[in-house]
């Protein structure tokens, strides 16, 4: 604490730094400060506590904003003793406190901050105080959550001025203009995605922290390498069935003005009904297919069994239905009450044999790596949330970008790396040729049909994946034709499509022409705030809505076959051997 002692005629730049020090060793040597003078030529203090002589007294020197110590009088007699609190640790000398900290940790934990404060003070503060203070240094760093709204505007029109082509909008509900949706997707995932992506859509949403609810909902795709692609994304305040419906309303309006016939997509998500409806409304021709992560993370949450998780990943990968029913059986051996919840998944929507069209090898979206893009800053005002995601685009296509302009290969490396093997395999097969299109290739265990006209095998890799597997590339090669012809969505082309349009720099938001409150006028939208604001404590857990409405599984007791326990808690068990003692 050796730091934290005053002599007479010690100096301070000013009376702000001075009193911010005596605020320090209050603090730091547990005594309670009591301030009995304070201006800005002046201060006098004493001890708190009762009976103890200490005593400073500073004034400001002549001439100069400088401060200095004219006299200490006593020594402490108090028992020094504020481990329960400190009266002087208030949330702006928590704020800072913490402010660097929060600059280089913006997920910097309440808990955390009460941690170190007692490992560097030794005083405890109420957690609210912490949390009060987070909030308040967050604000500090990057503004408040109210300018964040009032931005959104400006950020809006800076998007389309700096990346023409770009759709950003906000929406706003009630007579006071509260915001209700945000829409976002710019011109150059538009073009990425029409022009060089798989025709694979993921749909997802996740909560944002910030002192106001709201919801980000995102699209996002795959380019021919497997990679995340984001295509649009928007806020909303609240995600119900209307929002969602809204959102792909948005989306299909951007596409719809993209392409000169929009396309067959495979939409992506938890399955919830409000997605579910509003794909089958707004993309009417497109199929939507339960994600697969999603699905065994349910199973696998339900019944406490990883053999379970593994069997549905097979069962979902199975290319033929004999393999499908087989895993299917397994499941149901290891148990039956997951058989049946699984029931409520028709096949059609997550197994590769029963669905109708091309997975391209995907049975999983990519949601939760975009999401990941702004786990940290969930906390951050929706102008921060906004920022994020166009710096982590702006890089991505940027890098990507330049990694491909030294490929050498027709395939994109991922898909490339499938082709070799597929033939490296071929070359030890039989190939027997019926007509120009139909082939019978034979291996050591098994006979495949090949039909190159109709790009199909009977092993259904083909179709299943978009590539041609091993029993058609050697088809292919028997008949000289070149095996790379005959894949279209993995090229490298595709993917320098993908990243030929560049996401433009947006300047800084003190460059932007921020609207003069005094120059309003009633054509100039003033977005506030939701009135709802996110409660404290911890947010409930996003769910399917259908996982509210689906029947919980019964656990079921094989002694005395009766339902709420196991065998090894049955009760009966236990009555019978006192009856029998």
């Amino acid at each position: 604490m050796e730091e934290y002692n005053f002599f007479v005629g010690q100096e301070f730049p000013d009376v702000k730094a001075f009193r911010n020090a005596i605020k320090e060793a209050a603090i730091a040597q547990h005594f309670e400060l009591r301030t009995i003078k304070s201006d800005l030529i002046r201060y006098f203090a004493k001890c708190a506590s009762d009976g103890c002589p200490w005593r400073i007294r500073a004034v400001k020197l002549p001439n100069a904003s400088t401060f200095t110590i004219r006299s200490i009088d006593g020594t402490h007699t108090c028992g020094r003793n504020a481990n329960n609190g400190h009266h002087q640790a208030s949330v702006d000398w928590i704020v800072s406190f913490i402010e660097e900290r929060l600059r280089d940790n913006i997920n910097y934990k309440p808990k955390d901050i009460l941690h170190d404060i007692h490992k560097q003070y030794g005083i405890t503060i109420p957690y609210k105080q912490a949390w009060r203070a987070k909030e308040r240094g967050l604000a500090a760093i990057y503004g408040s959550s109210e300018e964040g709204y009032y931005l959104l505007p400006s950020y809006c029109e800076e998007i389309k001025k700096t990346n023409p082509g770009s759709v950003a909008e906000v929406f706003t509900a009630g007579e006071d203009n509260r915001f209700q949706r945000l829409f976002v997707c710019f011109h150059a995932s538009i073009y990425g995605f029409v022009n060089g992506c798989l025709p694979i859509v993921g749909l997802g949403g996740i909560q944002l922290k910030s002192k106001y609810l709201s919801t980000l909902l995102s699209a996002t795709s795959f380019d021919a390498d497997g990679g995340l692609f984001p295509l649009a994304f928007g806020v909303v305040d609240v995600e119900n069935d209307d929002s969602w419906t809204w959102f792909l309303s948005e989306l299909h309006r951007v596409l719809e003005g993209n392409t000169e016939c929009m396309p067959e997509f495979i939409f992506l998500s938890d399955g919830q009904k409000g997605i579910t409806d509003a794909v089958r409304s707004k993309f009417p021709s497109s199929s939507h297919a339960f994600c697969m992560r999603y699905l065994t993370e349910s199973i696998g949450k339900e019944f406490k069994n990883s053999r379970l998780v593994h069997l549905l990943w097979k069962a979902a990968y199975a290319t033929t239905t004999i393999a499908f029913k087989e895993k299917m059986a397994e499941i149901e051996e290891v148990s039956p009450e997951a058989a049946k919840w699984l029931q409520h998944f028709d096949p059609s929507q997550w197994a590769l044999v029963h669905f109708k069209g091309t997975r391209f090898g995907h049975l999983s979206s990519n949601i939760d790596e975009f999401t990941k893009w702004i786990l940290d800053a969930r906390e951050l005002p929706i102008i921060q949330v906004m920022e994020r995601i166009h710096s982590k685009l702006k890089t991505e296509f940027d890098d990507r970008r330049l990694k491909s302009s030294s490929w050498c290969s027709v395939l994109a490396p991922s898909a490339e790396k499938l082709m070799t093997e597929a033939i490296s395999r071929a070359s030890i097969y039989q190939v027997l040729r019926s007509d120009e299109v139909e082939f019978e290739v034979l291996s050591a265990d098994r006979s495949d049909i090949v039909n190159i006209g109709n790009y199909t095998c009977s092993c259904r890799d083909w179709q299943l994946n978009g590539i041609p597997c091993s029993h058609a590339a050697a088809a292919l090669i028997s008949c000289r034709k070149d095996v790379y012809a005959f894949t279209h969505s993995f090229t490298v082309a595709s993917y320098r499509n993908t990243y030929a349009e560049g996401i433009r720099y947006i300047p800084a938001k003190l460059e932007w022409s921020k609207t003069d409150k005094s120059s309003m006028d009633d054509n100039i939208l003033v977005v506030r705030p939701p009135k709802l604001r996110r409660p404290p404590g911890r947010p409930e857990k996003r769910m399917c809505v259908d996982d509210l409405s689906r029947e919980k599984h019964t656990v079921h007791c094989s002694r005395c076959n009766q339902t709420g326990h196991y065998k090894r808690t049955c009760k009966a068990e236990m009555i019978n051997s006192i009856e029998q003692f």
